[in-house]
């Protein structure tokens, strides 16, 4: 018994150390006379947490930022936690969001005065209290706590997962980003998964709100790779994985080892159906086609997180876009998709059938026809709505109609100006959709003959070496068994015109 209680009190201490040691790796600073005194109300129950990925911690002299001052905010998320705690909602806004922010970060000067700027130089200026103050100002909503993670502990974490799976359909060579990767499946190491997270220009559509959708999908690895039960079984490996991540965090007073543990119980019952990944609904800033400015159904975003409301569909396209509560029933994997090319463009079916199959579509095959409608038209037939919802949430703006000499199958017609493939928001997996190579005509041809039943394929068509090489490595990178958090479609095409 003596050698049992001597053992017991061994490792009682041991674990306080490691508790005393992964709570002092936690940086902390005090922002409360930074930040503005004009707040939302402060909400009873639900929890609304900062997180900011940032470059570097190396900073200026802004009065409030501590350690992360004049750091570079490169990824902002907030993460909403319903009151009952059974949904979390992750909202990311683009850093090249126009919005209104206090004139040198001084929260002092009546919101009416604050001028357009850029969303991500509120941290840079003035560190996570601007910030706050800025996001607070855009959408009323209290922040409770904020966390800076820096990028190089990022990579620490990485390295003590013993690497993170990933699968690109296309290569990668960015300089800028100092990461080449040839197409296929790779396990990154913590230099290359920085390198990858911070890739914009040369894959994907070239835009930040693309590396958003790459960034959350990757998250989303981490946290599978982080939880599975070969790591929490290993306790040299958990202790490196918390070590590396305990270090590149910042937080706010209140937000130690200990709160972050308690919020960690209380969401641990959550499955990855109630988890959406949201990306702020934007369109084009008018003055800069080279920045964003929120919409009217980022108001409604706002709305339905103010009144704690779970966030499980995707609004329906619309003039005046709106939030839908109403969730997509039916798994990709149970529908039987029939995509017919209505363009003329050469291979733009077999691309469509390939954005599917990569998201849980098993079951697409592909058709052509003379006729030269306009947009995207999504037939169904009688009883089997729920189904087409599914497939008519990839395409913004399609039309639903019903088909009574349907059967089971849902045809989708793709005809002049048909959108790229979106996510959608119950899709499975989470490899990326292939980066486009085939783009729908604007306008429906005049003078032109309907084309022939079979043509010779132009060299992005179906039967290009190029097209055959995408469709391989789709089907190569396509979902794994592993769950995915939902990524709750409020993120459009990207308005600048990038397919």
């Amino acid at each position: 018994m003596a050698g049992i209680t001597a053992f017991v009190v061994v490792v009682a201490l041991g674990a306080g150390y490691v508790w005393w040691r992964l709570d002092g790796n936690i940086s902390r600073i005090d922002i409360s006379q930074a930040l503005s005194t004009d707040r939302p109300t402060v909400a009873k129950g639900p929890l609304n947490i900062l997180l900011i990925g940032s470059d570097t911690r190396v900073g200026q002299d802004a009065p409030d930022s501590g350690k992360v001052s004049g750091a570079r905010s490169d990824t902002t998320l907030i993460a909403h936690l319903s009151a009952d705690r059974k949904h979390v909602t992750m909202v990311s806004i683009p850093r090249d969001s126009m919005v209104p922010m206090p004139p040198n970060c001084n929260a002092k000067v009546p919101k009416s005065e604050w001028p357009v700027q850029q969303f991500n130089a509120a941290f840079s200026i003035g560190g996570p209290a601007c910030l706050i103050n800025t996001v607070e100002a855009n959408t009323d909503l209290f922040i409770n706590h904020f966390a800076v993670v820096d990028f190089r502990g990022f990579r620490g974490m990485v390295d003590a997962l013993g690497g993170v799976p990933v699968c690109t359909p296309v290569a990668i060579d960015d300089p800028k980003a100092h990461l080449t990767l040839a197409a296929g499946r790779h396990v990154l190491n913590g230099k290359q998964a920085l390198g990858y997270v911070r890739v914009r220009y040369t894959e994907g559509d070239g835009s930040d709100l693309g590396r958003i959708k790459r960034q959350q999908a990757f998250l989303s690895s981490i946290v599978q790779e982080a939880t599975r039960t070969s790591l929490l079984l290993r306790p040299d490996k958990l202790y490196g994985f918390l070590d590396a991540a305990t270090k590149s965090l910042t937080t706010d007073e209140d937000m130690g080892l200990g709160t972050m543990k308690d919020i960690a119980d209380s969401v641990k019952n959550v499955g990855v159906e109630n988890v959406a990944f949201i990306t702020v609904p934007v369109e084009t800033y008018p003055e800069d086609p080279n920045r964003v400015q929120f919409t009217d159904a980022a108001d409604t975003l706002w709305k339905a997180l103010r009144a704690d409301q779970p966030l499980t569909g995707k609004p329906k396209p619309s003039a005046s876009p709106s939030v839908s509560a109403t969730p997509l029933t039916v798994s990709p994997a149970k529908i039987t998709v029939l995509v017919v090319n209505a363009t003329g463009a050469g291979g733009l079916a077999a691309q469509v059938a390939t954005a599917l199959r990569v998201q849980g579509f098993a079951r697409v095959t592909t058709s052509s026809t003379g006729q030269r409608p306009a947009g995207v038209t999504v037939e169904y037939a009688p009883g089997k709505e729920k189904a087409a919802r599914t497939v008519a949430a990839a395409f913004p703006g399609a039309k639903l109609v019903e088909d009574p000499a349907l059967d089971a199958t849902v045809r989708v017609t793709l005809g002049a100006g048909a959108p790229a493939v979106v996510e959608v928001p119950n899709r499975l997996g989470s490899d990326p959709i292939p980066r486009p190579s085939v783009t729908a005509p604007r306008r429906r041809p005049r003078s032109r003959p309907a084309p022939p039943t079979r043509t010779s394929a132009p060299d992005r068509g179906p039967g290009s070496m190029q097209s055959r090489r995408v469709v391989m490595l789709s089907f190569l990178c396509a979902p794994g068994v592993s769950p995915r958090a939902r990524d709750v479609g409020f993120m459009p095409t990207d308005p600048r015109g990038r397919a």
